[in-house]
C-alpha cells in the first residue's frame, strides 16, 4: 500500500522522532556530563524524554491505522 503524503509525513516525523528521543536515552543513561547537571535539569531531561517516547507511541497508533 502506498501512504498518501500526509501519512508519509507522520511516518518521517516518527522516524527522526524516535532517533532523537534514543539519543537523549543514551544520553541520560551513559553519558558522564548528564550526572554533573542539577538535579532539576535532569528531572526535566528525563521527563522530556518520557514525553519523547509516549509521542512516539501516539504517532505508531496513527501508523498503524493507516
Amino acid at each position: 500500500m502506498e501512504l498518501q503524503p500526509h501519512q508519509q509525513r507522520v511516518v518521517d516525523e516518527k522516524t527522526e522522532l524516535d532517533k532523537k528521543a534514543a539519543a537523549l536515552s543514551d544520553f541520560i543513561a551513559h553519558n558522564h556530563i548528564f550526572e554533573t547537571l542539577d538535579a532539576a535539569e535532569q528531572e526535566r531531561l528525563k521527563e522530556q524524554n518520557d514525553v519523547m517516547w509516549h509521542y512516539s507511541e501516539i504517532l505508531g497508533a496513527r501508523i498503524a491505522a493507516f
